[in-house]
């Protein structure tokens, strides 16, 4: 199922799936009473049988909208946690050679000489993002006051349908509720500054309009094999970046059996898998400017777009 979170005019959220075509989708909130279906965490706290019963209702729809007639908003507007990873080597090294953007290298470097800590190879690193900074696809992206260099990152994240501590790889899959599209907007100059410091990112991925999810939440049996789905952005119609999901040197399973280290995982958490190679502006060496329209597409996923602004 494509599951989404909508807005109708009169204002009031409800949660549902879309239809073939994807231009039509089923309201679970009016058509069902059931606590389940109140939002998107109540129906993934719900389990199996909250799931067979909004099938129940996408094989035999009650009340529908026109996508057109509602607003999407991020299919989990505030995850009840959010950790980004840095799964992919090729992202790690490309942004790397690129450091001369800030003055950190006289020149550019090729990313294959770039050196990677041998902690990144002996278990996934990440950092936690703000989770009510998180908005849907069609919502402006709002530079921060303090950014000068703007920049999309080409994600896709995993949410969890259960928790656990301490979970076997074999038992990780079983814990994915679904998938989705992560653009991880990012104030570079901020970002590239505060690291100096040892610790962060900080204000250069928290703030307002930071975290764009969506457009909708694909069910983990609708994907399928997560590990082959080409990845594409592309700013004003143009193709920026171009990848595959396979790429991945930490995969899900690998960041589950880590972040469940004598800690208690919870469902409704967001799982980021980090940049894929070539998945963002500081890799090519250029960035987001105002009025810019992108867009961040995953096969099986959708299609995530957004408008950029600059207020000052």
């Amino acid at each position: 199922m494509k599951l989404v979170t909508f807005d109708l005019p009169t204002g009031e959220r409800h949660i549902g799936a879309m239809l073939p075509g994807e231009q039509t989708l089923v309201d679970f909130t009016a058509s069902s009473a059931a606590p389940a279906m109140r939002n998107m965490l109540a129906l993934i706290d719900g389990g199996a049988a909250a799931l067979d019963q909004a099938r129940e209702w996408l094989d035999k729809p009650g009340v529908t909208h026109d996508l057109a007639a509602v607003r999407l908003t991020a299919p989990l507007p505030e995850p009840r946690q959010m950790r980004d990873f840095l799964c992919f080597e090729k992202h790690f090294r490309q942004a790397r050679a690129h450091m001369h953007l800030f003055g950190a290298l006289a020149a550019e470097r090729d990313p294959a000489k770039v050196e990677i800590p041998p902690i990144w190879y002996e278990e996934p690193i990440y950092y936690k993002c703000n989770r009510f900074s998180v908005v849907g696809t069609g919502t402006d992206i709002v530079k921060p006051s303090y950014c000068q260099m703007l920049d999309y990152e080409l994600e896709f994240a995993a949410i969890l349908g259960k928790g656990g501590k301490n979970i076997r790889k074999q038992d990780a899959a079983q814990h994915i509720f679904g998938y989705l599209i992560f653009n991880d907007v990012s104030a570079r100059d901020q970002q590239m500054r505060e690291m100096g410091g040892t610790l962060g990112p900080t204000k250069g991925k928290d703030f307002d309009t930071g975290n764009v999810l969506g457009p909708w939440l694909v069910t983990a049996d609708e994907v399928g094999n997560p590990y082959d789905l080409t990845m594409v952005a592309r700013v004003n119609g143009e193709e920026w970046s171009r990848g595959n999901s396979g790429e991945m040197h930490h995969r899900f399973e690998d960041v589950l059996v880590h972040a469940s280290r004598d800690e208690t995982l919870h469902a409704g958490e967001f799982f980021g898998s980090g940049t894929v190679g070539s998945g963002c502006g500081l890799e090519l060496g250029r960035f987001l400017k105002h009025g810019d329209v992108v867009e961040l597409e995953v096969q099986k996923l959708g299609l995530l777009k957004n408008r950029v602004i600059f207020q000052d």
